[in-house]
């Protein structure tokens, strides 16, 4: 016999209740390629035209497409675990003659890129590419194997399972699920996660409870529902995430979100699943330029810092809604852009139906005038921006916790404008602890005394005019007000990277140049 704690049986009871009451989920939509919307179905149909391309039937997985800036994943292999799984939905959900057993393939294919090393911390996690090596006792996380894989292809699993079990082969099922519970019970063994670890503990918060039920673990039930509760907590501190805005992993965050709100085994969780996701819309359209179509900073973590020329994940869900001509999306041709293989999010993405509250999408659609954003991310830190209508910029308090090195996607201060041709942009790269703030008038930086480095990038951009006080910029003038040692201006290709040496204190002003 199974003997459960108290803790245990209580919430299995409570589950079972809930069960009983209403449906294990919300109802699968099972949608196919003609019951998407007309946005949705534009940019699934871009997506799979570059699965369809990159697809390699001896590899079973799709090839990495080309992007300027090559990774070393990309140099010792190019054929892509995860993103191909997010291909497999696609091909569900497109069903045309060939799809299912193509789908197929691939599913077979990743569930033997999972590894299965009990004991090791990566164990339950999967390759990223086929021949990524058996991580050594010396392994270092994310050089060497990444734990994330657990749960991007663990949710992918389940929303194939709820939405088109009637599409894989028999077998393809429990092996999925038996697939899923060991990459949950790695990720338990490893105990790596905090709920502030935002796009994974969302994602996880969905896949343990998923685990739990379909997969027959009541053990799980109990710390499945804590976890979701632990982070739904964090996140009513202030009603914002602590990994804060990134036009990236926001978009994730509401890929996990959708998971709870849809498929939440109870009412609790697709409540408070539905309640984060409005209010990370409503977040996000606060910082939102639609007449720049960017997303202002502070980013937490970037990628980029002009949706319009790399592919990012909030920038997909806002094409779902948006005609091509308004999204803050690029062409993905004419040159090959950074993380054009995020498009192979899209097939999970459309699954779900994309939800955003009436009043955020009016930002999303036009500018609804000039505003200043100051919004409490967590204790001593606080994100401001002030959204213009040619030019956005953004500062983080961090109570000089927080500095920024060359590793780093954290960035603090950032700005964008329109620049001739194209997004115009100034991205703080380096500096010790820092505290900064944006208003009307422009950013006030403090920092512990050092260094203080800009990448900037606009079309026709030229070091020569970028001097100490002032940087003549296409389209935009900056002053600074700074008590630094001494300034250095370097062009390196398009960028010019400029630094302020032994400094402790900035003012920033943005003068865009009239339309």
């Amino acid at each position: 016999m199974i003997h459960f704690s108290v803790r245990a049986r209580v919430a299995l009871v409570l589950l079972i209740c809930s069960l009983v009451a209403f449906p294990a989920f919300a109802k699968p939509r099972h949608p196919n390629v003609n019951s998407l919307s007309k946005n949705s179905r534009e940019i699934f149909t871009t997506a799979m035209e570059w699965g369809d391309k990159h697809w390699d039937p001896q590899a079973r997985l799709c090839r990495g497409p080309a992007s300027p800036f090559t990774s070393e994943m990309h140099i010792r292999s190019s054929f892509m675990v995860r993103d191909s799984t997010w291909y497999a939905v696609g091909l569900l959900l497109r069903d045309q003659p060939g799809d299912r057993d193509r789908a197929a393939e691939i599913i077979r294919t990743v569930l033997k890129e999972q590894f299965r090393s009990p004991g090791k911390p990566w164990d339950g996690t999967f390759r990223r590419y086929p021949d990524e090596p058996e991580p050594g006792d010396k392994a270092v996380m994310w050089r060497a194997y990444d734990p994330n894989w657990r749960e991007f292809i663990g949710t992918t699993f389940a929303e194939i399972l709820i939405e088109y079990p009637d599409r894989i082969p028999a077998d393809l099922g429990p092996a999925m699920l038996e697939s899923i519970n060991y990459a949950v019970a790695g990720e338990i063994k490893e105990k790596r996660l905090l709920p502030s670890y935002t796009n994974i503990s969302l994602m996880y918060g969905f896949l343990w409870s998923y685990a739990a039920v379909k997969g027959n673990h009541p053990e799980w039930v109990a710390p499945a529902t804590k976890w979701q509760e632990d982070t739904y907590k964090l996140y009513k501190e202030h009603d914002a995430f602590w990994e804060y805005n990134s036009p990236t992993y926001a978009g994730a965050d509401l890929f996990g979100l959708a998971l709870w709100r849809d498929y939440g085994f109870t009412p609790r969780m697709r409540s408070i699943g539905s309640e984060m996701e409005a209010g990370l819309w409503r977040a996000t359209a606060d910082l939102y330029s639609a007449n720049l179509r960017n997303i202002s900073g502070p980013y937490d973590r970037s990628y980029g810092m002009d949706m319009q020329s790399y592919v990012s994940v909030a920038g997909l869900w806002l094409r779902t809604v948006l005609d091509a001509d308004k999204a803050p999306l690029t062409g993905f041709n004419h040159p090959p852009v950074d993380h054009v293989s995020d498009l192979w999010f899209v097939p999970p993405i459309v699954v779900l139906d994309t939800r955003i509250p009436a009043d955020a999408m009016k930002s999303f659609r036009s500018l609804q005038g000039e505003h200043q954003v100051r919004r409490p991310i967590a204790d001593e830190r606080i994100a401001t921006a002030w959204i213009g209508k040619n030019v956005i910029f953004g500062g983080e308090i961090t109570g000089h916790t927080r500095g920024v090195d060359a590793a780093s996607q954290f960035h603090p201060v950032t700005a964008q404008w329109q620049a001739p041709g194209k997004i115009g942009w100034i991205q703080l790269t380096r500096c010790p602890k820092i505290d900064a703030s944006a208003d009307k008038k422009g950013i006030d930086i403090a920092t512990a005394p050092g260094d203080v480095s800009f990448r900037i990038f606009a079309p026709g951009l030229v070091a020569s005019k970028t001097k100490s006080a002032e940087w003549t910029l296409p389209g935009l003038t900056v002053h600074i007000d700074s008590d630094s040692k001494s300034f250095t201006a370097e062009q390196r290709g398009e960028f010019v990277e400029v630094t302020y040496t032994g400094m402790t204190k900035m003012f920033m002003s943005f003068n865009p140049k009239s339309e």
